[in-house]
């Protein structure tokens, strides 16, 4: 690839998303970022490709299908389409939209794989753990997040860093060697800092998934069939991540009889949740370079959307959908609210408030106003034509120089997908030009002939800046721009970006009476629709429900456990394991009890723990672990969204106090 073609063409993709259900603001949000960019580097003159789709294959699917009485194909076909039909509502721009079912991505894995198996990167073994089918991952008992024992001390089960079960499996598996390439990694990531962004999620990579030790990778399955099977071996079928992750290059004709677009397109930006950034930046680059194929220009992992302030769930009723917030308010207020309220990588929070707020402040008042007082002071004050002359105002070079670093600051965010920080200088011209108007005055202007000139200047200044901003807000809500464009009189559907500066030459006249593009809305109305109708009644369910981790049990059941208060003497980080903190507590025991507990990491100043009443199982059995301990109890926790807390209670309460 030239150095020109390689300025000039431009590949993003979305992750392909697994069809287990309706996709709600979060999988919309993904999707909305990259069309954004396509259309961005579209307007800038690149040859641009956009791929999206699904991951079709794995357990989970069978089950369902069975589950439904279906083949899996036929279970999975009427959700493709409404994905795309949710694509279409939400006019996204893709140009292919993949199904890991497709034939030749099936083709072309499978070549992948011999030739994997061939150069001695795969090798056929025995897998024995830890298996969740909710997350199609496996894991190591170290990287569970919970383990169960049974009385014995032995493990019977546990919790996925995901809270979903695990479960344990034992058969024949083809391995990726995996370890091989982790010193490769670490240096390609030292080569290529911008490969992982933010880079906050680089250095989680590194610390808890490479420096602790890469493992061979399990690459196959035999215990259900419905995925790709292995041309040498055909009981097995390949396992989900070499088969999902490979669609990127599948899509452009990698392994097929025509790889031009590959050729052509390839490498491109992968875009993703951070919650499967881990296949992307670690599995993906070393699955290729095993191959001698270049790695993603980039892989940007997102952070999600919380609803008022909590993890979406229908527990908790605040899941929020796409379709109700457009059919009510419009797909542009849709486009804009989902990205500029969340700066990009980090978490961000749908409110009904901050939505509502948005469309009226932003897009009513600072926006739609400034265009209504234009066109209608052009209008009044000069007969609809917009005419440029050279008698400038005091405040003109002021406002060029605004729009200018705006505009500069606006293509920098756009190149580092900082879409918030683009929308903001974007509002930063509004702002300004909303601010010339009260500056300039042109209703004084209009009381004298001899200002005449001046106001056709502050007039034109008005227009232009609405035409710029309106090319800016092109791959946002390209809807907008060509209802500001057609008001302003333009021809044009679209304006390059490549080469979009100030000083455009007007020919028609603006519209005889422009219409408000965004009413505002009554806001106390609206919250409480979205509210009651949309998100269900906020973070309550719909209906009164129960949410439980564990099965009920009886009151005779509960009253078998003994808890008891307990004082920490002493605490201290156990030998030979990352997770374990030993403790000796005071519980009303003749002398001091001994507790490990796995809360480590949430404890880095174990001793800040020294002195305090903790909550403690008293009267379970003790068990033996680290074949030196013994651990006699277990000290109460409370985790939520990733961070644990040890419970305590006041310190008046004497030591070996029974709660309940």
């Amino acid at each position: 690839m030239t150095e020109e073609q390689s300025k000039k063409t431009f590949y993003i993709t979305t992750p392909i998303y697994y069809p287990s259900g309706k996709l709600h603001l979060g999988s919309t949000y993904t999707t909305i970022a990259c069309d954004v960019l396509a259309r961005y580097k579209r307007l800038m003159g690149y040859d641009t490709f956009y791929l999206t789709g699904l991951d079709e294959h794995g357990q989970k699917i069978q089950q369902r299908a069975e589950a439904a009485g279906m083949e899996p194909k036929a279970y999975l076909d009427p959700m493709a389409e409404d994905v795309k039909k949710l694509w279409q509502l939400l006019d996204i721009s893709y140009d292919k939209f993949i199904r890991t079912t497709d034939t030749y991505h099936e083709e072309a894995v499978q070549k992948i794989f011999e030739k994997l198996l061939e150069q001695g990167d795969i090798y056929l073994g025995k897998y024995e753990g830890w298996y969740s089918v909710s997350d199609e991952e496996f894991f190591t008992e170290s990287q569970l997040e919970e383990v169960y024992r049974d009385n014995d001390g032995n493990v019977i089960g546990g919790m996925a860093p995901s809270g979903h079960e695990v479960e344990k499996v034992e058969e024949e598996s083809y391995f990726f060697r995996m370890s091989k390439y982790a010193d490769w990694l670490l240096e390609y990531y030292e080569e290529h800092p911008n490969f992982i962004q933010p880079e906050i999620r680089k250095n989680e990579m590194i610390n808890t998934f490479i420096k602790p030790g890469l493992e061979d990778l399990a690459v196959s399955r035999t215990t259900f069939t419905w995925g790709i099977p292995i041309k040498s071996n055909p009981k097995h079928v390949i396992y989900v991540w070499l088969d999902a992750l490979f669609n990127y290059v599948t899509a452009l004709g990698y392994g097929s009889s025509d790889d031009s677009m590959y050729k052509k397109f390839w490498p491109g930006v992968n875009m993703v949740g951070k919650d499967i950034l881990r296949f992307h930046t670690i599995y993906w680059p070393i699955f290729l370079h095993a191959l001698g194929m270049e790695t993603p220009t980039q892989v940007f992992g997102h952070g999600w959307y919380q609803v008022n302030g909590r993890k979406m769930s229908k527990s908790f009723g605040n899941v929020i959908y796409a379709e109700p917030l457009v059919a009510r308010y419009g797909l542009d207020p849709y486009r804009y609210y989902i990205l500029r309220a969340m700066p990009f990588g980090n978490d961000g929070n749908f409110t009904a408030e901050s939505y509502i707020d948005r469309i009226n402040f932003d897009l009513a008042n600072d926006l739609g106003n400034l265009l209504n007082r234009t066109v209608a002071m052009i209008n009044k004050y000069n007969g609809g034509v917009i005419e440029k002359t050279d008698v400038s105002t005091e405040f003109d070079a002021d406002l060029l120089a605004v729009v200018e670093k705006s505009m500069a600051n606006y293509h920098t965010a756009m190149d580092k997908f900082e879409f918030s920080v683009a929308l903001s200088e974007v509002w930063n011209i509004i702002s300004r030009t909303n601010k010339y108007i009260d500056e300039t005055a042109p209703w004084v202007l209009a009381k004298l002939d001899s200002d005449k000139p001046k106001l056709n200047n502050v007039l034109y200044h008005l227009a232009e800046n609405l035409r710029l901003v309106a090319s800016l807000l092109q791959p946002f809500m390209h809807g907008t721009s060509e209802q500001i464009f057609a008001q302003l009189g333009l021809t044009e559907a679209r304006f390059d970006l490549e080469n979009l500066t100030f000083g455009y030459s007007f020919t028609n006249p603006v519209v005889a009476k422009g219409e408000p593009i965004f009413p505002r809305l009554d806001r106390e109305e609206e919250i409480a629709v979205i509210t009651n109708e949309m998100l269900g009644g906020g973070e309550k369910p719909a209906e009164k429900e129960l949410v439980l981790n564990k099965k009920q049990i009886e009151f005779d059941d509960f009253d078998k456990v003994e808890i008891r208060v307990a004082q920490v003497v002493a605490v201290e980080r156990v030998e030979g394991s990352d997770k374990l903190l030993k403790f000796e507590l005071e519980a009303g025991d003749k002398g001091t009890r001994t507790i490990l507990s796995g809360i480590a990491k949430f404890y880095p100043n174990e001793q800040e723990l020294v002195g305090q009443k903790l909550q403690i199982v008293a009267n379970l059995k003790p068990r033996k672990m680290m074949k030196k301990y013994v651990s006699e109890g277990m000290i109460l926790s409370a985790e939520f969204d990733g961070k644990l807390s040890v419970l305590t209670v006041d310190e008046s309460v004497p030591n070996g106090s029974v709660i309940g």
